[in-house]
């Protein structure tokens, strides 16, 4: 997790750093509103993300505290991803985001 010192002055500059990419966006949006996922879940409804930008980008929102990471015990491994507290805060953001979007489309 970076610390206030490495994030931008900007706040709406730190918001792009932590969820500005189309991965971040799509991968939160699964989790907000289809709830906990697997590793395989995801490309099925993010198509074109390749296994190591999936993982690459998981890790990145693990590690910025957007995100939480269930590891089970059992053979094979079942690995599940959810929202930590602080990623559920995005949800008016995508909210905002999925009108906006309906919004444009239906003006078209």
């Amino acid at each position: 997790m970076l610390t206030k010192e490495e994030l931008p002055e900007c706040p709406v500059a730190t918001t792009v750093q932590l969820i500005g990419n189309k991965w971040k966006l799509l991968i939160l949006r699964n989790l907000i509103y289809n709830g906990a996922q697997r590793f395989t879940d995801f490309p099925k409804t993010i198509p074109g993300i390749s296994k190591k930008v999936l993982t690459d980008n998981l890790r990145a929102l693990e590690s910025d505290g957007l995100i939480e990471r269930e590891v089970f015990a059992e053979v094979p491994p079942r690995v599940v991803y959810s929202l930590s507290d602080l990623g559920k805060t995005l949800k008016p953001i995508l909210d905002a985001m999925f009108d906006w979007g309906t919004e444009y489309k239906n003006s078209l």
